[in-house]
């Protein structure tokens, strides 16, 4: 493992499968009456967060307390960011502080990049999401999902994802998880296809590992996987589409549109869903649909992407110490 988790296409498929491998080992713990382990005890963990989240932060800290570590949430809001303060200053606080890692998570992209390599702070920099360029473990706990419900929980143990079909669907322009998605699961031996209006494609995209189609019932008889992207309203300063109701018509998926998958394939959403838009109740609540499981993964893939880049490279069960007392 390298000391920073800034873009999943840094990650080779050896780094993603252990990763993936120590998840399932951090997933047990969650199991346990008591759920944590004393890997990082001593350690501080700030989570630096310049845009909103939920799902991402929660579980970050989720993970930091699991693991034993001291935590320190940081928002812009009510900073003094709000006054002024550049990232520079913030960093240099941080490490007068002496942190031993930073989560980021930024609106401009680059900007995890640029902590980490500015020589500002001397700690490990996960990057939680920058703009629309990366969200590394978003990438990671999606194919950790992908590899429980396709390959099995312990079958997948020590293998990668070859030979699967995976969809992603919506509003790729915007989307670092698409970004991150396409370059993680090709280093897995996935076969991606991009669905999207022509307005929603990247300029570019014909430079990336995937394919590119208009026509989403094309595609779902041959995807073991159908992931749904959120319309981001936020970032958009133009018209993308006519109207919600056209852009549901042909990109939206329903249970009429579930029904063309194969019967073993999954639905999958980043969140937060807009229902009624790109997914409808009758698939967000189906059994198909793994935006539930998707959180919980995420809290054992941030454990094991914090536990290897603080704690060693030793799978995590020969701690000599699993439980605190």
């Amino acid at each position: 493992m390298q000391r920073h988790l800034i873009s999943a296409a840094d990650l080779t498929r050896d780094d993603a499968v252990l990763i993936l491998d120590t998840a399932e080992e951090m997933a047990r713990v969650a199991d346990r009456p008591i759920k944590k382990l004393p890997t990082l005890r001593g350690r501080t963990v700030v989570n630096l967060f310049f845009e909103d989240s939920t799902r991402t932060r929660i579980s970050f800290e989720a993970a930091e307390k699991r693991l034993s570590a001291d935590v320190i949430n940081f928002t812009a809001k009510g900073s003094s960011v709000s006054k002024g303060e550049s990232l520079k200053d913030t960093a240099q606080t941080l490490e007068a502080m002496g942190v031993d890692a930073v989560v980021i998570r930024h609106g401009a992209s680059g900007a995890p990049y640029r902590l980490a390599n500015s020589g500002w702070i001397d700690a490990a920099v996960i990057n939680a999401g920058d703009g629309t360029h990366q969200h590394p473990t978003q990438a990671l706990l999606d194919a950790f999902t992908m590899r429980r419900r396709l390959v099995g929980r312990d079958a997948g143990l020590g293998q990668d994802l070859s030979g699967k079909r995976i969809t992603l669907v919506g509003d790729v322009l915007h989307s670092r998880v698409a970004r991150s998605n396409v370059d993680l699961l090709h280093t897995l031996g996935v076969e991606v296809t991009l669905v999207a209006p022509p307005t929603l494609v990247p300029v570019g995209v014909e430079t990336w590992p995937c394919e590119v189609s208009y026509d989403l019932d094309s595609t779902l008889p041959k995807s073991d996987a159908v992931m749904m992207l959120r319309v981001q309203r936020e970032r958009m300063n133009a018209a993308f589409f006519p109207t919600e109701r056209e852009y549901s018509r042909r990109y939206g998926l329903d249970g009429d549109r579930m029904a063309k998958m194969p019967e073993h394939a999954i639905v999958m959403h980043p969140g937060p869903m807009v229902r009624g838009m790109e997914i409808t109740a009758e698939v967000a609540d189906s059994e198909r649909c793994t935006a539930i499981e998707q959180v919980a993964n995420g809290v054992s893939i941030r454990m094991a992407v914090l536990y290897l880049l603080l704690g060693g490279n030793e799978p995590a069960a020969s701690h000599p110490r699993t439980e605190e007392k």
